[in-house]
């Protein structure tokens, strides 16, 4: 899709227009496979955070990894929002947890390992592990990097100057002024720009980014 010249005198125009554009979600429970694609790209390092926060072992971690997205794929046309606050990454974050409690069980029927009713009850109630101050670090940062990474999805629709104008604003946390200053715009320009950008974001991500 080609983006279109900024029209409207600004200079903090969005290069493309998505007005009627299904979300990312839509388009993955349409089947389509550029957008699973950038779903996978999106969400795969924070299950992987998820995975190893449990401890599992590289191979385990990419075999649990696997059987998540595989109920992904499986599952998700029938993931709403509800209204009580659920969300695709609490969703998936319970696909996750599942599909290391079916590895522990696994691993269960394996000779030498325990077994026995009271062990499988503490299968079934299988908690989230403390978090160790290093693996707090690793998952913060996979929750940001969710955000970075829903950004690198719509970077190209929007020329320079424009993405400028967000991101020094709403990464970096500048005055509008400042910036507008720094790219020869005003600070009305620089508040669309901001505006348009994370609106498309809202627009391409929907639910998945709360």
């Amino acid at each position: 899709m080609k983006p279109r010249p900024d029209t409207n005198g600004s200079g903090a125009g969005s290069l493309h227009s998505t007005a009627t554009s299904p979300s990312l979600l839509e388009r993955v429970r349409g089947d389509d496979a550029a957008a699973w694609d950038r779903l996978v790209k999106l969400y795969a390092p924070l299950v992987f955070v998820w995975c190893r926060r449990w401890e599992l072992q590289e191979q385990d971690t990419a075999d649990v990894f696997q059987e998540v997205f595989l109920a992904v794929a499986t599952h998700i046309t029938a993931f709403r929002k509800d209204g009580q606050g659920g969300t695709f990454r609490g969703w998936l974050r319970t696909i996750t947890r599942n599909k290391v409690l079916d590895h522990f069980r696994r691993q269960g029927k394996q000779p030498g390992a325990a077994g026995g009713s009271e062990a499988n009850f503490q299968l079934t109630q299988l908690p989230a592990p403390e978090a160790s101050e290093e693996a707090s670090v690793a998952e913060s940062r996979a929750e940001q990097g969710l955000f970075h990474r829903g950004l690198e999805l719509i970077k190209r629709e929007f020329e320079e100057r424009t993405w400028q104008a967000f991101w020094r604003t709403t990464v970096e946390g500048r005055p509008p002024k400042d910036v507008a200053d720094e790219l020869g715009m005003s600070p009305g320009a620089v508040r669309v720009a901001k505006f348009r950008v994370l609106h498309r974001l809202r627009e391409e991500l929907g639910d998945l980014l709360d």
